[in-house]
């Protein structure tokens, strides 16, 4: 009776390989979830710089027919805005969109005000890190997500 055959050797050989997928298993998955948080990160950046900037456009627009009735040029930016972000399955609700002076940071920027043509705005926005991350995330380790663009509040008109 043989015992150092090669069946014996394979068998031997297939408890090696459990034993080392067992060790390697854990390590694989946390890679896995890690990949697709960062994704997920990158993904949100995206869609928060492409939301400031697609807000910030509307005011380098002629607004002439798109505001309702007693609605401002800021209200229709931020909702604008809000609704593009939550179209991508972020919660309008969680979402901070400030207009602000360029100039002067701390100053909110009226984009109705004619004082205030040709002059540099910025919209920032922002959201907890913890509204659109796919695990939980502890209150100590939650950030804000920002993304903020810089333009001239001024109206291009269609000439003919």
């Amino acid at each position: 009776m043989k015992t150092n055959g090669p069946n014996v050797i394979r068998s031997r050989r297939r408890g090696a390989v459990a034993v080392e997928f067992a060790i390697v298993a854990p390590i694989l998955v946390a890679v896995v979830f890690g990949l697709v948080e960062l994704g997920r990160a990158f993904e949100t950046q995206n869609m928060l710089e492409v939301a400031a900037r697609e807000g910030a456009r509307f005011a380098s627009m002629d607004r002439d027919g798109l505001l309702a009735p007693g609605e401002s040029a800021n209200d229709k930016m931020v909702d604008d805005v809000k609704t593009m972000l939550a179209s991508n399955g972020i919660p309008e609700d969680k979402v901070t969109v400030q207009i602000k002076d360029f100039e002067n940071p701390e100053q909110d920027f009226d984009l109705d005000d004619p004082n205030n043509d040709l002059k540099l705005f910025e919209v920032k926005i922002s959201i907890e890190w913890s509204t659109v991350s796919l695990t939980p995330v502890a209150a100590s380790g939650d950030h804000p997500m920002t993304a903020s663009v810089v333009f001239r509040n001024g109206r291009a008109t269609i000439s003919e």
